[in-house]
């Protein structure tokens, strides 16, 4: 029952002094014994690296080298002081909330659900901040809670 999934990657940042690399990645979940359900969605990707030969690669790490490629042979080898070769330590998928809700709707309608909740929670928002805005007013004009200081004011409290 494995999935199949299709992936396409719109945008790569590299952190070079902590060794992150984040990637933005829309994918396309399907599962085989479900033919009509497919989960479009977007998220980035976290990958910690690790620079070889710094620590040396995990004993299961198994790349598609075969046992009679030198160290010599492989483009981007640590011999070759130009381009270092690195490894992935950890990887974290962060997703936002209703991206996530795509994987359990069918025909996306816990998708719908949550944006109609959203749309209801910025209204009452709206709602809240236009009825308060007076309370809001006050406070901060005439009991002072926000009057305008000084530089100086600032720094000596």
């Amino acid at each position: 029952m494995s999935p199949r999934i299709e992936i396409s990657i719109d945008g790569i940042a590299y952190d070079e002094k902590n060794l992150t690399l984040y990637v933005n990645i829309h994918q396309i979940f399907r599962i085989w014994a479900i033919p009509f359900f497919k989960a479009p969605v977007s998220l980035v990707t976290v990958l910690r690296l690790v620079r070889y030969p710094s620590q040396p690669p995990p004993s299961s790490y198994s790349a598609s080298i075969s046992p009679n490629d030198t160290v010599d042979s492989f483009p981007y080898s640590s011999t070759s002081r130009e381009k270092p070769l690195y490894f992935i330590q950890s990887q974290n998928d962060l997703y936002q909330v209703n991206e996530f809700f795509t994987f359990f709707s069918q025909f996306g309608i816990l998708s719908g659900l949550l944006l109609l909740g959203q749309f209801v929670a910025t209204a009452l928002c709206i709602v809240g901040a236009t009825m308060f805005w007076p309370i809001s007013w006050v406070e901060q004009n005439v009991i002072g809670g926000n009057r305008e200081k000084s530089i100086g004011d600032a720094v000596r409290g």
